[in-house]
């Protein structure tokens, strides 16, 4: 068993489904942890599990990322951790509920989540990264946020930000050595459609992929450096054809004349 290390990753909602499979993965590769979920018990036991089948240190840390004194202590940790290499932003939440049949207050701890907490502990990591000479962050989008239509719009507009947030971030910092992806997961096995109000027992199987499969393409796109995977996209041409597009129209958004078509008759 090797004993070198990549550095520590932070993996928030890391108790079950994506997060956990995250851990199984990145300590087998011979990165230490710290795990951060709100479910103590399921955090220690796998904590101990990885521990003893790779020898990698696992630390734990419960918290509701929703709450802000307990998301200052994980803050901290990123801050003060000068052996951390990689955060893994998965902790989040969903809603299948239609814009006006939603709680507006579940809306609105669901943006707190979502979009305030990974903005804040990326805040608390990437500065540490970068003053280091580089690092990683793995911030799990939703392919919601370039389809918003198929879910709540709340949460797919959560999603639509932490993909810009990504590429921003891939913008901005890339020269100074920080590697962004945003993971852009499909209809995936795990407790979050449950949490959701939507059993996953109800999507047809052939649209649902297992937490294992999706966390493992993930990382076969994180090491060829993408910036934007999306591991149930069978063909990338679209893909490709999206963000070529985006591109082409950047250079051309901002003018002090309208267009055209907006000439009064």
């Amino acid at each position: 068993m090797s004993h070198s290390s990549l550095g520590t990753a932070l993996i928030t909602g890391a108790s079950s489904g994506i997060g956990a499979v995250y851990a199984d993965r990145l300590a087998r590769r011979g990165h230490d942890l710290v795990l951060v979920a709100r479910d103590g018990a399921r955090l220690h036991a796998l904590a101990s599990r990885l521990m003893a089948e790779t020898g990698r240190q696992v630390d734990v840390m419960t918290a509701d990322l929703g709450n802000a004194a307990q998301r200052a202590r994980v803050e901290q940790r990123l801050r003060d951790d000068a052996r951390l290499t990689l955060l893994v932003n998965n902790a989040g939440i969903g809603s299948p509920a239609k814009l006006l049949e939603a709680d507006v207050e579940q809306m609105t701890h669901l943006i707190e989540l979502n979009v305030t907490a990974l903005t804040r502990l990326t805040y608390a990591a990437v500065p540490g990264l970068v003053a280091r000479g580089g690092g990683a962050v793995i911030n799990i989008s939703s392919i919601v946020s370039i389809t918003p239509e198929l879910l709540n719009g709340v949460y797919g507009g959560s999603k639509a930000f932490v993909t810009a947030f990504s590429q921003s971030l891939h913008h901005e910092l890339a020269a100074r050595g920080l590697r962004v992806q945003a993971v852009l997961p499909g209809a995936t096995a795990t407790e979050f459609w449950a949490r959701s109000g939507l059993a996953v027992e109800h999507l047809p199987k052939e649209w649902v992929m297992s937490a294992e499969a999706l966390v493992d393409a993930a990382l076969v796109g994180f090491d060829r450096g993408e910036l934007i995977t999306v591991p149930p996209l069978q063909e990338e041409a679209p893909l490709l054809a999206y963000e070529a597009a985006r591109q082409a129209m950047a250079g051309k958004l901002s003018s002090n004349t309208p267009a055209a078509r907006y000439a009064s008759a």
